[in-house]
């Protein structure tokens, strides 16, 4: 066989081993354009167009984001999504890695614990949850009938604006199940010899878990803190359900998903929703930005 002819085999099998890949790529792909990146698009115009969906998308320019700036609800929107974040997230992340750090000392039914601690991020953005979350805190749910037993009258915790947004945050806070488990995961891999060194020179569990536990955890940390601020941000089954889609009390649970879901199907206001999609993609990418810039500063990892 020549040389010749060698490289024409080689070459037809690459071409064939291309044209495979680029099947099972393709439904993927051809997903990712009329799902993902088609929509986005189409949302991106429709933010400078008037469209209700009646009649054709009108061009208005920058009008709708303009708009935003007058916007009292939406800064309302803005006040409550930000003040749900910056509350939720941290204590979420606190629990999970505390409960983390009490199953890694080898419990018995590890796996056990582990399901059920993860069991409500599963359910945690269902409706189900939500619906219960209303009969947990509603003016005669169990939480009040439990305060009565010592002579507390609770409040109406959904119903008043000073509360309603703390059951929501507690909410967030109850799904820590996977944050929990990567938690778990990352504990798993700090080798024992860096504990039996540090037992050996005399530091406590506590200084352990400062000097060690801690810095090696920081890229776990990292990623879960960022994850969890995207997906906080987009939190939606939640406000609407316990809030009955209204906002609840004085706009105290409206959710800046939830505005935008009021503006698009509620008004059928589709230009100002896409600007909406828009400003909170914008949003997402900030908070995501900075915390890589200021991840260079606190984040260690193992090849430093």
């Amino acid at each position: 066989m020549t040389t010749v002819t060698k490289t024409r085999r080689r070459t037809l099998m690459q071409r064939r081993e291309e044209r495979a890949a680029w099947s099972f790529l393709a439904p993927w792909m051809i997903g990712m354009l009329a799902i993902t990146i088609g929509p986005m698009i189409a949302s991106l115009y429709f933010s400078f167009t008037d469209y209700n969906l009646l009649s054709p998308p009108e061009w208005i320019g920058l009008q709708n984001y303009a708009d935003m700036l007058t916007d009292t609800r939406l800064h309302q929107s803005l006040v409550v999504t930000f003040t749900y974040v910056f509350l939720g997230v941290p204590l979420l992340l606190v629990v999970a890695l505390a409960l983390a750090v009490l199953l890694n000392r080898g419990l018995r039914g590890l796996s056990f614990y582990r399901s059920v601690f993860y069991l409500p991020s599963l359910l945690g953005g269902s409706v189900a949850v939500g619906i219960l979350w209303r009969q947990l805190f509603g003016e005669e749910g169990l939480v009040n009938q439990f305060l009565a037993v010592f002579g507390i009258d609770g409040p109406a915790w959904i119903a008043d604006p000073d509360t309603a947004l703390s059951t929501l945050i507690a909410l967030h806070v109850w799904t820590f199940g996977s944050s929990m488990v990567i938690f778990l995961a990352g504990l798993r891999q700090i080798p024992e010899e860096y504990y039996e060194a540090a037992a050996i020179d005399g530091a406590g569990r506590w200084r352990q878990f400062w000097s060690i536990t801690m810095p090696l955890l920081t890229p776990i940390i990292f990623f879960n803190l960022v994850l969890q601020i995207i997906n906080t941000f987009q939190s939606f089954t939640q406000a609407f359900v316990v809030s009955g889609g209204t906002g609840g009390p004085v706009d105290s649970t409206l959710f800046y998903t939830l505005y935008l879901y009021q503006r698009a199907f509620g008004r059928l206001d589709m230009g100002y929703a896409s600007a909406m999609a828009w400003l909170l993609v914008a949003i997402i990418a900030i908070f995501t930005a900075i915390n890589f810039l200021f991840s260079k500063r606190w984040v260690h990892y193992g090849d430093e």
